[in-house]
This record gives structure tokens, C-alpha cells and sequence, in this order.
């Protein structure tokens, strides 16, 4: 929030926020089973939710104000020496940097470019994530619904308006995140037969041309840094979907630009700080992970009756 607030975008992503204040455990059949706020009431705090496309337009509008955008396009090489970067891109022409920051997601293509194929960092969480559209009207905007049978979660999100499913299940399979078939089948097999929403759920993925599927990893890079080259985000270090992505790479963001005015033409340098302090602010989201997964996807069916009722004994969860 504080980022947000200096770059001048606080108030616009309070604009753009879900509005989600509650998620809401279903059985089979919709009921409500138990409950737990998703914002923190009263107190100092703030924070919002919002769409990651909304996010993502804010940043690139603010980021167009100081830089120069290169759209449709992709790096395919890097070259350093001790003066600079050689940048080659797939379509536009070369050009020379003083510094490349690989802020490009868990797939990093910097990354793999700079520090070596993606198997030697990812580290996959036996989780799987999908997403879709849903047209189906949301009675509370404010309220996310969330069905459980072991190891599989089905839910459906208001977006402000923009509803949508998430599919999240536990499994061990081997997956290529190029292979947008492969995902769509994932689902498909693991979600058969389910109760709730989940046959309209899947007829819904069936039909989508702009699903998303990815397995949950966590990004493990034992440096951050080669030379001239900088790790940032998902890129570095996460646990994607459950580690506070967007937040911790817009903190992290700063710490790198505050490091980099701190040793001005010392890269090294600021490298060194911008890790040592980053890596202190994103230990403590990757050991709440496990926590966050257990709490979202039970193993078991045991799992799922002592999560419900332990949020039940928490009479304030319930609120409203």
C-alpha cells in the first residue's frame, strides 16, 4: 500500500478493488458450512483486492509516464560485458542496456536466458490452478463461494462484476504449461462427477478459448543476480498463487530501485542489498503457504469437516 501511495495509484486500485470481504464454505447442495473474512476490520491496516488486469493496466499506464515501452515482442539473448547488456529481441532491433531486470513470472524467459533452464529453480507444489469465466449472476458481490471434496476446490469469485471460476486440486502429474490441452484435460478428469456447481463449471471450461491452467511451483533461485543481470518477482522468488505474487514483486521493486539509488554505478552492490533485504520480506509468505493450501484444499474429508469446524468456533469469522 505504501508503494502504491508514492506512485500515486492507491486511489485508483481503492476504485478498482473486488469489493470481496468474505469467503464462504459450501456443501454440496450451496448451503453454507462455515466462513472467513478475507479483509482485516477496523485497526490501522488497509488493503485491497483487485483483478490482476486491472492491476496490470494501472502499473503499464503509470510505468508510461517515465519509460519506454517495447509492446509484442520478447528477448531472445543477453550479452554482457563490463559496460553494459546486449539485448536481442525477436522482432525489434538490438539495443545495449546498463541493466536487465527479469520481472517476466514464474516461466521467466530473462531467467532462463541469464541463469539456466527453468527445472533447476521450479519446484512443483503438487497443486494445480484454473481459471475461467463464469456467466452465472452473483447474488453477494462482496462474497466468494468455495466447495471442497478431498484435495479438489471449486469457487466462484464476483471480480467486481466479472465473475469466475478457479479450479484448485492437489495431484502429482506431469505438466507442460505449453500444452493448454493438457490442463484443459487435467480438470476435466479431476472434477468429474463433482457436486455444487461443478458440472456447469466444466461446461463452462469446455467451452472457454481464454482458460488459464498452470501447476502451483515455487521458484527457488539460489542467487538472484549474474553480472548485470537481476531477478524480480515470480521470477526470483515465489509460490505462485499462494505466496502474495503482485505484492511481494511491487515491494520488491522498490527495494531494488532504493538499493540502486543507495550505490549509484555499484550494481553489485545494489544487487547484494536489494537481495539480502527482499529475501527477509518473502521467507515468512512461503512458510504461510502451506498453511494457506491446507485451509483452501484439505486432503481429506476429515481435512475438510475440522477446517469448517474450527472456523466455526470462531464466532467473529462470521460477522458480517
Amino acid at each position: 500500500m505504501a508503494v502504491a501511495q508514492e506512485m500515486g495509484i492507491w486511489p485508483r486500485l481503492r476504485e478498482a478493488a473486488t469489493g470481496v470481504e468474505r469467503l464462504v464454505f459450501v456443501n454440496a447442495d450451496g448451503r453454507p458450512v462455515a466462513s472467513i473474512r478475507t479483509r482485516p476490520r477496523g485497526g490501522r491496516r488497509e488493503e485491497v483486492e483487485v483483478a490482476r488486469n486491472d492491476l496490470i493496466t494501472l502499473l503499464l499506464t503509470k510505468a508510461r509516464e517515465h519509460s519506454h515501452i517495447i509492446e509484442d515482442d520478447s528477448v531472445t539473448a543477453l550479452h554482457q560485458d563490463g559496460g553494459g547488456i546486449d539485448v536481442t529481441f525477436r522482432r525489434s532491433p538490438s539495443r545495449r542496456f546498463d541493466l536487465v531486470v527479469g520481472a517476466d513470472g514464474l516461466h521467466s524467459t530473462i531467467r532462463a536466458l541469464a541463469f539456466g533452464p527453468e527445472e533447476r529453480f521450479a519446484r512443483p507444489y503438487g497443486m494445480f490452478v484454473g481459471t475461467v469465466r463464469s456467466p452465472i449472476p452473483i447474488e453477494d458481490p462482496h462474497t466468494v463461494l468455495m466447495y471442497n471434496e478431498p484435495g479438489t476446490s471449486l469457487t466462484i469469485h464476483p471480480a467486481g462484476g466479472k465473475p469466475g471460476f478457479a479450479f484448485i486440486f492437489r495431484g502429482q502429474h506431469d505438466f507442460d504449461y505449453r500444452d493448454p490441452d493438457q490442463g484443459r484435460r487435467l480438470v476435466e478428469s479431476t472434477y468429474a462427477g463433482g457436486g455444487w456447481l461443478t458440472t456447469y463449471a466444466l461446461q463452462e471450461w469446455g467451452a472457454a478459448e481464454d482458460r488459464y491452467f498452470d501447476a502451483v511451483t515455487r521458484t527457488d533461485v539460489p542467487h538472484w543476480s549474474a553480472g548485470r543481470e537481476v531477478l524480480l518477482g515470480d521470477a526470483a522468488s515465489c509460490i505462485s498463487l499462494f505466496g502474495e505474487g503482485s505484492s511481494s514483486a511491487i515491494v520488491g521493486a522498490k527495494t531494488l530501485a532504493e538499493a540502486i539509488a543507495t550505490h549509484p554505478g555499484n550494481h553489485t552492490a545494489a544487487f547484494a542489498a536489494y537481495e539480502h533485504a527482499h529475501r527477509k520480506y518473502v521467507r515468512p509468505l512461503h512458510r504461510g503457504a502451506g498453511i494457506a493450501s491446507r485451509l483452501l484444499v484439505p486432503k481429506t474429508r476429515l481435512g475438510i469437516t475440522m477446517r469448517n469446524a474450527a472456523l466455526n468456533v470462531l464466532p467473529f469469522q462470521n460477522q458480517r
